[in-house]
C-alpha cells in the first residue's frame, strides 16, 4: 500500500503518533488495496455507553474485507457500506485486543480484559466495539489466533449446526475445506459427531487430515459429486458446482448450504447460485439454502468453550504487520491460503 501515490509502503513503525491520536489503515474510495489504503494518524476513537474501546493486538482477514473494500459486488454498498464511497474509512471486523475503557451502561467486561470479536475498523491501534460484540479470550490461544475466529468461526458455526442441523453419525461433505471457513466447518461438523469429507487441493491434503477430516479428496483428481457417494449434508465454503451436480451427491433428503463460491461477477459475484437453490428448495426433497452469518455474544461462547475443550483450534497461514495490509488481501485473493490470514497491530 502507498502513503501516497509515489513512495513507497510503509509499516505503522515508521508513522509518529501524536498522543490524541492512532495509527490506522484508511481508505476513502472504493478500489483495490494497493491503490486506494494508505496508513494515516486518525483521531482515536470514541465510544458510546455501550460499547468497548480496544486497544487492538490483531486482526484477522476475510474475503468480506476485500468485498467491502472493492465495493464489489455492486449490491453491497445498499447494504450500508456507502453507495459512491465507503462510509467507514477504517476497514476491518475481526478484532483480538485489550479492553482500554468501557462505556457507562457496559457490565461484565473490564479494562485490562483480554477479548475477541467484532469491532467496527479493526485495522488500527484502537476500536470501537459494541460490548455484546465482544467475549474473554480463551488463555489458551494467542491474540492472533483468536483475532482469526468471529466472522469464520461464527459462520462454519451457524453453517453446521443452524443450517445444516449436523448430527451426530451423518455423513457430511465440506467443500473448501482449507480456507478459512472451511478449517473451522470441518472441526465443528467433526465436534457435532459428524463423518467428515473434505474436499480440497493436492497441496493441502495434510492440512485438512491434520484437522481431523475422517477422509479427503482432492478435487483436481476427482469429482465428489459424481453420485457414487452420497452425504446427508454439503457445506459448500469454496466451490462454484452445479446445483444438478450437488443434488446428485444428497441423499433424497439430504440439506446443501451454500456458504460460499465466487465469480468476478460485478452484480452477484456468484450469489446467483445462492437464489436458485432457495428458489428449487421448496419443490424438491432435498433442503436447499445459504444464508447471511451474523457475530453475537452468544455464538462466540459457544466458539470459545469448542476451544477450551480442544476441539478447534484456529489455524494460521500468515500474519501480516498493519502496515502490510494491502499484500495480506493480495494473498488472500490468489486462494493459496491455509486457514486464514492476520493482520499484527
Amino acid at each position: 500500500m502507498r502513503t501516497d501515490r509515489r513512495n513507497p509502503a510503509v509499516h505503522a513503525s515508521t508513522v509518529t503518533p501524536a498522543a490524541d491520536t492512532v495509527t490506522a489503515m484508511v481508505r476513502d474510495e472504493y478500489g483495490e488495496a494497493e491503490d486506494v489504503l494508505r496508513l494515516e494518524q486518525i483521531d482515536r476513537p470514541e465510544i458510546a455507553d455501550g460499547q468497548v474501546l480496544v486497544r487492538v493486538h490483531a486482526a484477522g482477514l476475510d474475503r468480506g474485507v476485500w468485498h467491502a473494500m472493492a465495493g464489489l459486488p455492486y449490491p453491497i454498498r445498499l447494504a450500508g457500506y456507502g453507495l459512491r464511497t465507503p462510509n467507514n474509512r477504517v476497514p476491518g471486523t475481526d478484532v483480538a485486543g485489550r479492553v482500554e475503557s468501557v462505556g457507562a451502561t457496559v457490565t461484565g467486561l473490564r479494562v485490562g480484559d483480554e477479548v475477541f470479536g467484532v469491532a467496527r475498523g479493526s485495522f488500527a491501534q484502537y476500536a470501537c466495539a459494541a460490548a455484546d460484540k465482544l467475549v474473554l479470550k480463551p488463555k489458551r490461544l494467542t491474540f492472533e489466533q483468536a483475532a482469526a475466529i468471529p466472522v469464520s468461526a461464527c459462520t462454519a458455526l451457524q453453517g453446521v449446526r443452524d443450517h445444516g442441523r449436523v448430527r451426530s453419525g451423518q455423513h457430511v461433505l465440506v467443500i473448501g475445506a482449507s480456507g478459512g471457513v472451511g478449517t473451522f466447518t470441518v472441526q465443528i461438523a467433526k465436534a457435532f459427531g459428524a463423518e467428515v469429507t473434505g474436499v480440497c487441493s493436492t497441496s493441502k491434503l495434510d492440512l485438512v487430515r491434520s484437522i481431523g477430516a475422517d477422509h479427503v479428496v482432492d478435487y483436481t483428481r476427482g469429482d465428489v459429486t459424481d453420485g457414487r457417494q452420497r452425504y446427508d449434508v454439503i457445506l459448500d465454503i469454496g466451490g462454484n458446482r452445479s446445483l444438478t451436480r450437488l443434488r446428485q451427491a444428497l441423499t433424497p433428503r439430504g440439506t446443501l448450504v451454500i456458504m460460499g463460491g465466487e465469480t468476478d461477477g460485478r452484480w452477484l459475484g456468484g450469489s446467483d447460485r445462492q437464489l436458485r437453490a432457495m428458489a428449487v428448495s421448496p419443490f424438491v426433497g432435498q433442503k436447499l439454502g445459504t444464508f447471511v452469518a451474523t457475530q453475537s455474544a452468544p455464538d462466540l461462547t459457544a466458539l470459545a468453550e469448542l476451544v477450551e475443550a480442544g476441539k478447534v483450534t484456529p489455524v494460521i497461514d500468515r500474519t501480516y504487520p498493519l502496515g502490510d495490509l494491502a499484500a495480506a488481501i493480495r494473498y488472500l485473493q490468489q486462494g493459496r491460503a491455509r486457514g486464514k490470514v492476520v493482520i499484527r497491530v
